[in-house]
């Protein structure tokens, strides 16, 4: 642990580390990990160099873990003189930054001069990633990369070319750096070995055969003749003994044929080819005389396995003019390759059989082997130079983008910084006069729903398509407006990093409330709505109603049944009653509240028009104000691989970063006059407001006067006339 004084800023109710200074980055491995704004990050999805991420990799798992960066941010700043520089982002490295006082660092640097050396570049001072990455292919398409794998390209001698050639036809390949089948040493070493061995088996069947075993029955044609005898032992074997059992008993031959329903069945299919069927059946006719002929007579799927036989086989031995075969002689054919079949279970390196024992002892005797080893040990002596262009390009990398990755990693300040976007914004969408530029790039969005749903913040998931084919989903976060307009089906458009442009479509949407101010319109939208749905099914039903009255009429028409014209009912008394009650009910509230207005002071009739939108609009704002609140990122990017360790809130003041809203150039200029808006307007508004301004005074009025529209005269209570006054008492004498 260094005493090490770091330096936070805060920003979404979240402390983030600062990356500044050389001690910065030299003591991040004692930076408390409870500190990280993340602990982990796919590797793919993102917009970062994958080449970078697949260095820091160590494991290849598609993700970065803190290890590993740890371990990368310990490599690079123990090869600079001065690690500050890391945050600089230069794309080029000056040589005299490379800290040369140990011999790996001297290595590094005498590797980065061999480079610029190589590209023509020896005057140049600094060394940049297009550099090493042209240097690396230069060297990959040398003959020699410093990987230890040749090819037969590799000489120009045809002898060793051709025995590369069988090593790689018999042992296998090795691929090179630049993805060449070759052979290595221990290709070398096998190849070899096996030949060997093979040579050592051949000697030992040679010498048994000379000692008057049989071992070779037919020399060095023993071994192709084995495989023809192999191909149809069994079948041949099969057809003796079913002639055996027809000797035995003649009745046993036509079972042991194939019956005439067996060609029934096979005679309506196809027999351009032939099948298992066919094959399956005998290899000749069964008689009891047991004698097979070799060139007529053959079941036609084992025509060309009896001609070797007989070729390869019969006639060497037999002799050139045999054709048939009897059941001894092919006994005897048996008892000659007995011994050659307990030879051949002991065969030892099979591998090279293919080549023939000719060709392996003329490889054995030859010198080829001495020049591939030295061939190899010329190429391999080049790995140190070729680890050394791996270690630059290295550093080369890290030093342009280890700071980036740690500001969008351990700490997240390119997100919060309105000048730069964080690497997990796949780019911008343009949808519903809105610019959405917390879109994120996932593969799979139904899953990502699941946690993403936690961030409580609007998401719709798009596919993105080019012109080229090309395809891929996001999910983009609506941090501002609202989202009367955004749903399932709706097209946009979407710039990516690069600024190539995508079609893209919504496909899914997680509803949460954008802003305070839609939640203020949102009771007066939903009883809008509410009043057009009612609207509509009542609507509905009388129309439905009136065309089934429609459709009976027009059948009883047709049926020539049509009856009298019903009768217009006549207005019931009591509905209007009931209408007036209504009516004047509604006129009551309504005088009432005007009255109720009318009675406040001219300083409290506004607090009174806010104090009615509020009790309307304030629960609908305060939830959506609650939930405003708890809008974080950290499960949009967790449901994405990454695993987020602190809390990334997204306030008021950020969301309005994150969606932009529609804003009119500043030196604009408004052409009124529409020539499809409808005309004369004004009438109608200069009506509404003699309406408003009479039912106002009307109302004045009858609040002074007491004179209420259809209040009930004998409520009103009646004056109280003064009683008499008593007469005073008589005066008494």
């Amino acid at each position: 642990m260094t005493d090490h004084r770091w330096r936070f800023f805060r920003v979404g109710k979240l402390d983030q580390v600062l990356f500044e200074t050389a001690e910065d980055f030299t003591a991040l491995k004692d930076l408390d990990l409870k500190i990280w704004v993340a602990l982990s990050c796919p590797t793919r999805g993102i917009d970062f160099d994958p080449a970078v991420l697949d260095l820091i990799d160590s494991d290849g798992d598609g993700r970065i873990r803190a290890p590993e960066l740890l371990a990368a941010v310990d490599w690079v700043t123990h090869h600079l003189k001065d690690p500050a520089e890391l945050k600089h982002e230069r794309t080029e490295l000056p040589l005299d930054s490379v800290d040369n006082s140990t011999p790996e660092g001297e290595a590094l640097l005498a590797s980065a001069r061999r480079i610029l050396v190589n590209l023509g570049k020896s005057e140049s001072t600094s060394i940049t990633p297009a550099d090493t990455a042209d240097t690396a292919r230069i060297l990959a398409r040398t003959n020699f990369n410093g990987d230890g794998i040749i090819t037969a390209n590799d000489s120009m001698d045809p002898a060793i070319r051709q025995v590369i050639e069988e090593v790689i036809d018999t042992v296998g390949p090795v691929f090179d750096c630049n993805g060449i089948a070759g052979v290595g040493q221990d290709s070398i070493d096998s190849f070899y070995h096996d030949l060997a061995s093979f040579d050592q088996w051949w000697k030992k069947g040679e010498e048994a055969s000379r000692a008057g075993s049989g071992i070779l029955p037919l020399a060095d044609d023993t071994q192709a003749g084995y495989e023809a005898y192999r191909d149809a032992k069994t079948k041949v074997t099969d057809y003796f003994n079913r002639c055996r059992l027809a000797a035995y008993d003649p009745r046993a031959a036509e079972p042991l044929n194939l019956p005439q329903s067996g060609y029934q069945a096979l005679a309506p299919g196809d027999l351009s080819t032939i099948g298992s069927e066919i094959e399956q059946m005998p290899l000749q006719q069964i008689d009891a005389d047991g004698v097979l002929n070799l060139v007529a007579g053959i079941n036609p799927a084992w025509v060309e396995r009896i001609r070797g036989l007989l070729e390869r086989v019969v006639q060497p031995l037999l002799g050139a003019e045999k054709t048939t075969l009897s059941y001894d002689e092919w006994t005897g054919v048996i008892n000659r390759f007995t011994d050659y079949e307990e030879w051949v279970t002991k065969k030892a390196g099979g591998s090279v059989e293919k080549l023939g024992i000719a060709r392996i002892r003329e490889i054995l005797g030859g010198k080829e082997r001495t020049e591939i080893e030295a061939l190899i040990a010329r190429d391999a002596a080049l790995a140190p130079e070729a680890a050394g262009i791996g270690n630059v390009n290295r550093l080369v990398l890290y030093y342009r983008d280890i700071a980036r990755l740690l500001r969008n990693y351990v700490s997240f300040q390119d997100f919060y910084n309105p000048d730069t976007q964080a690497t997990f914004q796949a780019g911008t969408l343009y949808l519903d006069q809105r610019g959405c530029n917390l879109c994120i790039e996932v593969s799979d969005p139904a899953r990502h729903a699941i946690l993403a749903s936690l961030s409580r913040m609007y998401i719709a998931y798009c596919d993105l398509n080019r012109p080229n084919g090309k395809k891929k989903k996001i999910a983009a976060c609506f941090t501002q407006g609202d989202s009367d307009y955004l749903m399932v089906g709706r097209n946009g458009v979407f710039y990516d990093r690069k600024g190539l442009d995508w079609d893209a479509r919504i496909t899914k949407v997680i509803e949460f409330p954008i802003s305070v101010r839609q939640a203020f319109f949102l009771p007066y939208k939903k009883f809008v709505r509410f009043i057009e749905e009612q609207v509509a099914k009542r609507a509905a039903a009388a129309q439905a109603e009136t065309d089934a009255k429609l459709a009976a009429t027009a059948k009883a028409t047709a049926g020539g049944k049509a009856g009298a014209i019903p009768k217009a009912k006549k207005i019931d008394v009591g509905t209007v009653a009931a209408l007036g009650v209504a009516i004047s009910g509604f006129v009551s509230v309504l005088t009432a509240i005007i009255g109720g207005i009318l009675g406040l002071g001219l300083w409290q009739i506004p607090l009174a028009v806010i104090g009615i939108l509020l009790a309307i609009s304030g629960p609908s704002m305060l939830i959506a104000w609650l939930k405003l609140r708890q809008r974080t990122l950290g499960p949009i990017l967790d449901a994405n691989g990454w695993a987020i360790n602190g809390r990334i809130k997204v306030d008021v003041s950020l969301a309005t970063r994150l969606t932009d809203k529609k804003i009119l150039p500043p030196n604009k200029s408004r052409r009124l006059s529409d020539p499809y808006e409808k005309r004369r307007t004004w009438p109608v508004i200069v009506l509404a407001l003699v309406v408003v301004v009479a039912a106002v005074a009307w109302g004045f009025f009858a609040h002074q006067q007491r004179y209420w529209p259809f209040m009930d005269k004998a409520t009103e209570t009646a004056p109280v006339e003064a009683a008499p006054a008593e007469p005073p008492p008589a005066e008494t004498g």
